[in-house]
């Protein structure tokens, strides 16, 4: 299971042409899930996520979590984090989770993030979605939990 985390001062998730969800300051969270991965690893990240100390304190450093400031988080499914780029100019997604399970776990995720009592909006599992957002700092981590 492979999340990309990246602050925000908001996100809007927009399809077909509507606005389906929005956050202000906080994370956008790129989910990905590959064949093999369980709900533990779904608590494991979530976990991580919201307390992960990304964000400045009055000193300028990395000292604060998404929990210590309240920080709204939006969290999309991104099957292509598991894309296979290593041979020819087509990714592969053999390594992608199939949509069914996929989902099950996005959602388990979701549920386990919203838990921690962040405001917490998703984008729509498997839906083609445009994804409007400032990265602030630039800040970008990319966590994974190995099989």
């Amino acid at each position: 299971m492979k999340i990309v985390i990246q602050r925000t001062t908001g996100v809007e998730i927009w399809i077909d042409n509507r606005l389906h969800s929005t956050t202000r300051n906080g994370l956008l969270i790129l989910f990905g899930t590959r064949v093999g991965d369980t709900e533990k690893a779904c608590g494991i990240l979530a976990d991580k996520a919201v307390n992960l100390r990304i964000f400045e304190d009055d000193q300028g450093k990395m000292n604060l979590s998404a929990l210590d400031i309240g920080a709204e988080i939006m969290v999309v499914s991104q099957f292509t984090l598991y894309a296979d780029t290593r041979k020819g100019r087509r990714p592969g997604f053999d390594l992608a989770m199939k949509p069914p399970e996929a989902e099950k776990l996005y959602n388990r995720f979701v549920e386990l993030v919203k838990a921690s009592g962040l405001t917490t909006q998703t984008g729509v599992f498997g839906a083609r979605m445009d994804i409007r957002f400032t990265n602030h700092g630039p800040v970008t981590l990319i966590l994974e939990n190995e099989l």
